[in-house]
């Protein structure tokens, strides 16, 4: 499939990347369409194959998903002529346990064979150790590789994390020069997003970063309050079934 686009509280201060979704604290209940603009539409089961990315844009771009999220072993990804759709691929993942140089090297690959956005993984081990010099090393390497204006996110697998340590890894991120923090891979056995989690995110990184919470968002009104925590970006595979209101669907 080949690439037709390629794009672009602490005291930490970051410009908004072009595109970013503003004013978490509205108190206004978002609409579904507004719903799908902070969606990426995420595919990352092992088994998934190019016919089932292909499917995986044509919905996305009938739906009005912000982006979508794929490993980096099916790119490049066709964007059709004329959509706004973006790419983000996953790096490190989902364990977290690869080397830095590994991650940024996987990163840099990602961004030449046209992805838009990187969500990596930090050592969740690293945080629980409170080792925060090491997990801020380790996004910094992966942002050096793969600079603005492509998008870092970074997941903390918060679910596995004490609240201190998803204060320190949130830092830690911001330090590094991250765009986003992001919850979950939805693969760790803790589970995936909470609104205590994103709401300590959002509180710890101010508007510095954004957050985005992923694993588990499955309905529209999971995805609302996620937002109403402070969420600007949602991780979802069942994207269709939580925008209409059908039967949850997708384990991410």
């Amino acid at each position: 499939m080949g690439s037709n686009h390629s794009t672009g509280s602490c005291d930490v201060t970051r410009p908004a990347y072009a595109g970013a979704v503003t004013n978490p604290e509205s108190t206004a209940t978002p609409t579904a369409a507004e719903i799908a603009r902070m969606i990426d539409h995420t595919l990352l089961k092992p088994e998934a194959t190019r016919a089932d990315v292909e499917a995986l844009v044509a919905e996305a771009v009938e739906l009005g998903t912000y982006s979508v999220c794929v490993s980096p072993s099916m790119l490049p990804v066709t964007v059709p002529p004329g959509s706004d759709l973006l790419v983000a691929v996953v790096c490190g993942f989902p364990s977290g346990k690869h080397t830095s140089a590994v991650k940024a090297a996987e990163a840099a690959e990602a961004v030449r064979s046209g992805a838009d956005e990187i969500d990596m993984v930090i050592d969740v081990g690293a945080a629980k150790e409170g080792r925060f010099d090491d997990v801020r090393e380790d996004i910094a390497t992966v942002r050096a590789a793969a600079p603005r204006p492509t998008v870092l996110k970074v997941i903390i697998e918060s679910a596995a994390l004490a609240d201190e340590e998803i204060v320190g890894a949130c830092r830690a991120a911001a330090e590094a020069g991250a765009d986003f923090v992001k919850t979950s891979t939805g693969f760790h056995p803790s589970g995936g997003a909470s609104e205590h989690a994103v709401r300590l995110m959002k509180q710890t990184v101010g508007d510095a970063l954004e957050v985005k919470a992923s694993g588990g968002v499955r309905t529209l009104e999971q995805a609302r309050a996620m937002v109403a925590a402070g969420a600007t970006r949602l991780g979802v595979s069942g994207s269709r079934a939580l925008l209409t209101g059908g039967a949850p669907a997708g384990s991410y």
